[in-house]
């Protein structure tokens, strides 16, 4: 089981799921099964359990092609009695007016109790807490600007079997008008994860101006893993997404910004050897934050509402 607080699970809603398979499956090698309870609607995708070497690279896939996979993308194309690890769920939109967009869910060992804490610091709870199946409990919420997230409670399911990997989740950025306030909602709600004193987290904060356009609402952009972000943005080209911002620096990999071919933005995230976790500055003029700091601020929150 994740710790409460730790990004366990993303999916994307999309109008069109085949074409999603198709375009995820050869980005990033993913095979795909009709999820566990669910008809035939939402799919996972899944990679082999195991950390092969690939035999393929970036260079003609933009992602990792497992040893001994067939061709990626196509559904139950993976051997009978090859072990395969889930790494995210495509979900067809229920309705054409909703976002395709990546969301990423949050664990937590009781989810009930997380969104009444939620709601105490001013978010708010879309979904209530609803079980699926013996898997687990899902929840969707936003924070106070209106970024919306997910929250789950493991049952069965714990989440990604698969991460921190080229082609599997590697990091959750929040885009945020006052990242001041985010710091404190975050570490109010997740304080451990992100702050605590064994914290590796891969969620950070930062502002929606850094990169996106002012009038862009606040949102969570997932960022997958990739070895090659070059040959990456090449292969999302060819299928059909776009460049949305090209490769830039941060303080935990170069990044690019991009689209698939429905719609739904996501990062590819090319680490860099050695990386440490650092909060990137805010503002051109202003020092940067470290975690010490950062803890501080989350602290002061939960004493001001114990």
């Amino acid at each position: 089981m994740y710790p409460e607080g730790v990004p366990c699970w993303i999916d994307v809603q999309l109008p069109d799921v085949e074409a999603g398979k198709r375009f995820y499956g050869e980005l990033f090698g993913w095979t795909f099964k009709v999820a566990p309870g669910d008809g035939a609607h939402e799919v996972w995708a899944y990679l082999p359990a195991a950390s092969p070497t690939p035999s393929g690279g970036p260079a003609s896939s933009g992602g990792p092609t497992p040893v001994g996979a067939p061709e990626p993308g196509t559904e139950g194309s993976a051997p009978s009695d090859a072990p395969l690890a889930p790494v995210a769920a495509l979900v067809p939109k229920p309705d054409g007016r909703m976002p395709t967009v990546w969301t990423p869910h949050f664990a937590t060992p009781d989810a009930v109790a997380l969104t009444a804490r939620l709601r105490a610091a001013g978010g708010q709870v879309i979904t209530t807490p609803t079980p699926v199946g013996d898997l687990g409990v899902a929840a969707l919420a936003t924070d106070p600007e209106g970024a919306v997230f997910g929250l789950w409670q493991a049952g069965t399911h714990p989440g990604f079997g698969r991460r921190h990997e080229p082609g599997t989740f590697a990091w959750a950025e929040l885009y945020t008008r006052d990242t001041k306030a985010a710091n404190t909602f975050y570490a109010h709600l997740f304080h451990d994860a992100l702050f605590g004193p064994d914290a590796d987290p891969d969620f950070g904060r930062a502002a929606v101006t850094e990169v996106f356009p002012a009038e862009m609402p606040p949102h969570f952009l997932v960022h997958f893993g990739t070895e090659d972000c070059e040959a990456a943005l090449d292969v999302v080209t060819r299928l059909g997404g776009r460049v949305q911002v090209p490769p830039f620096e941060t303080s935990y990999g170069n990044v690019a910004v991009v689209t698939d071919n429905q719609g739904a933005s996501f990062a590819l995230l090319q680490r860099r050897a050695g990386d440490d976790w650092r909060e990137a500055p805010q503002e051109e003029d202003q020092e940067e934050q470290i975690p010490d700091d950062l803890r501080l601020e989350g602290d002061e929150g939960r004493e001001d509402e114990g």
